[in-house]
């Protein structure tokens, strides 16, 4: 039980040590796209509709350089673009999976710490007990991490909720208290320190590498060594 522990939960890990990172990738790309947003809307003056041409894009609105990076266009005469929309989506989906990873993990570390103490009565594994508990308090910790990041990507889409994206509204609110470019930069705020603790969780689980490894050869040469009768 040990070792396919060992060898199941280092494959688990390794791919853990990886996809973080990539969300983190993601993440920062999206709160780059609303700090260029809220960047041309802290400066811009509010036009006027430029074209009765359906599906024009609008002078004033779209940030240089975004459209061609995220997609994110806004157009004469619509509402809310639909990449952004997404964004909202996909960051929902990330809220949610993260949350529900936390959960998980933080409920297989209480058993985990329970079976770890049942290896303290096998000497053979007395001066490896540090390494495995280690790995388990990483992982916890990546529990708590993923918990905290829920709730800051959370709470940065309740910022965004509070922003009109049509066009109209959003010219309305440049000729008045200009509130848009200030949501959006806290929300771009915590997405950003949501990125940062995805990249701190994968770093935590990655830092268990050596530990599973040096573990599970002792755990597999104290296996070569029992009779064989008992294999």
């Amino acid at each position: 039980m040990i070792d396919n522990l060992a060898k199941f939960h280092r494959e688990h890990e390794q791919y853990y040590s990886q996809a973080p990172l990539r969300q983190a990738a993601e993440l920062q790309a999206r709160s780059r796209a609303l700090k260029s947003l809220a960047d041309r809307w802290s400066d811009v003056e509010a036009g006027e509709q430029a074209s009765a041409v359906a599906f024009a894009g609008t002078e004033d609105l779209n940030a240089p350089g975004l459209v061609a990076e995220s997609g994110i266009l806004f157009m004469e005469g619509e509402g809310e673009p639909a990449e952004l929309r997404r964004l909202k989506r996909e960051v929902g989906m990330l809220a949610e999976e993260t949350e529900q990873g936390g959960a998980w993990l933080n409920q297989a570390m209480e058993q985990a710490w329970e079976i770890a103490g049942g290896l303290t009565s096998y000497p053979a594994l007395a001066d490896l007990l540090g390494e495995r508990h280690r790995i388990i308090a990483n992982d916890w910790q990546s529990a708590g991490l993923q918990a905290l990041i829920a709730r800051l990507l959370r709470r940065a889409l309740e910022l965004l909720a509070r922003v009109d994206f049509s066009p109209a509204a959003l010219r309305a609110d440049l000729r008045g208290e200009r509130m848009a470019p200030a949501y959006l930069y806290s929300a771009s705020e915590l997405f950003d320190r949501a990125s940062d603790l995805l990249a701190e969780s994968a770093t935590l689980v990655h830092e268990n590498e050596r530990r599973w490894r040096v573990f599970r050869a002792r755990v597999r040469a104290l296996r070569s060594n029992r009779p064989a009768a008992t294999e």
